[in-house]
């Protein structure tokens, strides 16, 4: 048995409220978000809580549909370097979401995970109804509201990451 849920973020403003979701089917996905914060941001956490949530089920292959390459090219070819390099760029300059991204890697750790690329808003129902799920995270941090956690996994142990974004204030640089 393989797993395969797609996930998702969504920023409205790039910084600004935002959201993440993944999604399996309409019993099972999640979904949160931040009052501010970047797409990749929510791109990121989707992930990250995916692999939180489907950890009971480790053994269980898992494949990811993402419309992010900035997530498959961080997990599959960037990140031994970023971690060579004390998580620094080529270039380098301090690699962006680093605290994501370390949480990402050790959520990853041992775990049969296989990204697929999805092309975005092009009718893919998995990755359709996750980005629908993190557009609605994040329009309810638009407009002050609680957003939709949605049911979780089945017999999940519903954990929640201890995930925290930077708190400055300032907007947050770009990826390059």
């Amino acid at each position: 048995m393989t797993i395969t849920a797609a996930a998702d973020g969504s920023a409205l403003g790039n910084p600004g409220p935002a959201g993440w979701a993944w999604y399996i089917d309409e019993t099972q996905w999640r979904a949160g978000g931040w009052p501010r914060a970047t797409n990749n941001q929510g791109e990121l956490m989707a992930v990250i809580d995916l692999l939180h949530a489907t950890a009971d089920q480790a053994d269980t292959p898992l494949v990811i549909l993402c419309d992010s390459q900035y997530v498959i090219n961080s997990v599959t070819q960037w990140m031994p370097g970023w971690k060579r390099r004390g998580w620094r760029k080529a270039d380098g300059k301090p690699v962006l979401n680093r605290e994501l991204l370390e949480s990402l890697d050790e959520a990853i750790s041992g775990r049969d995970v296989r990204f697929e690329w999805v092309k975005g808003h092009a009718g893919h129902p998995l990755n359709e109804a996750a980005d629908e799920r993190a557009r609605a995270a994040a329009t309810a941090y638009q407009r002050g509201t609680t957003p939709p956690a949605g049911p979780g996994l089945l017999g999940g142990s519903g954990h929640t990451p201890a995930v925290e974004l930077p708190t400055s204030e300032a907007a947050p640089p770009t990826l390059f």
